[in-house]
């Protein structure tokens, strides 16, 4: 086993691990290879990979949180070990070394997801398991029916948006999204970064609800070939209750199924009362959960 900093070139076998054990995610080559070429702006970031017989066997990331408020927090994200290798050692190795790289970052409390399964493990290593998030997928053949937008209502592609627009209406609608860490402070430079110029963004598929030129509601599509991932669904306080959300997201899913696209997924907390009924209503069937767990640095 040789755990060593992940290299942009790992991103092939990177993305064929996640497969394996995550096959509801999606992140394709591109991008996995842009975000460990050129890792995110504002985050203190990097990423690990497990090595056996020069083979990637498993991978974790870690960063400072930027995007929110709280002080000295991190995150270790997508711990995973490929099934054949488990149980030796190599999910420890990877957890240390991502520790090891946020202590000296005055990092003082950490957020990890862990799987249902996991959680012992997590527990056994001081992280304690605080809210549960549900995974979901849609097969798009069929796609949901258009809906029609009602007076005053305009639905268009973001591709077709000025982004600063659609940053702001991401922040507002973000801000009381539930979650152990707030995502209040995201600057526009971190946004672009993460939704507009990710490689994986489709920017056609991805649909925004417009009101007087502002945007009110959208749903954001990330892509990978014919699997796509619901990346935020939102509109902004003073026009929840409208059937916006479900509106864009059900333009967004039709879109992306005429183009190729056939099956949709998506998480959400388990707390996100509307939004679980939004995706109820459009068909998702519940395939998998993950836990967020908590634990203090010391």
């Amino acid at each position: 086993m040789h755990i060593r900093v992940a290299r942009p070139d790992d991103a092939p076998a990177v993305v064929a691990l996640r497969a394996a054990v995550f096959p509801y995610l999606v992140r394709g080559v591109a991008s996995t290879r842009k975000m460990i070429a050129e890792p995110p702006p504002e985050e203190e970031w990097t990423a690990f990979v497990a090595e056996v017989d020069e083979r990637v066997v498993g991978w974790v990331s870690a960063e400072r949180i930027g995007t929110t408020s709280a002080a000295n927090i991190g995150g270790i994200n997508l711990l995973h070990v490929h099934p054949e290798h488990r149980r030796r050692g190599i999910g420890t190795a990877l957890l240390t070394a991502a520790t090891d790289f946020l202590r000296p970052l005055g990092i003082r409390r950490v957020r990890a997801m862990a799987q249902p399964d996991a959680l012992p493990y997590a527990r056994r290593h001081g992280y304690e398991p605080s809210r549960e998030v549900r995974y979901s997928a849609l097969d798009l053949n069929p796609a949901p029916a258009l809906l029609d937008p009602p007076p005053g209502v305009r639905l268009l592609p973001i591709a077709d948006l000025d982004p600063h627009l659609l940053y702001t209406a991401d922040v507002a609608s973000a801000a009381d999204e539930p979650g152990d860490v707030p995502v209040d402070a995201k600057s526009y430079e971190s946004w672009q970064y993460d939704v507009w110029d990710n490689l994986g963004l489709d920017k056609a598929a991805s649909i925004a609800a417009e009101v007087g030129g502002e945007v009110v509601a959208f749903s954001l599509v990330k892509r990978d070939g014919d699997r796509m991932w619901s990346d935020y669904t939102g509109s902004i306080p003073k026009y929840r209750g409208r059937g916006l959300a479900r509106l864009a997201k059900t333009a967004a899913l039709h879109r992306a199924a005429a183009d190729g696209v056939r099956v949709a997924y998506t998480s959400n907390d388990e707390a996100n009362a509307p939004m679980l009924a939004i995706n109820a209503r459009l068909g998702y069937r519940p395939m998998a959960s993950q836990w967020s767990c908590l634990a203090d640095l010391t």
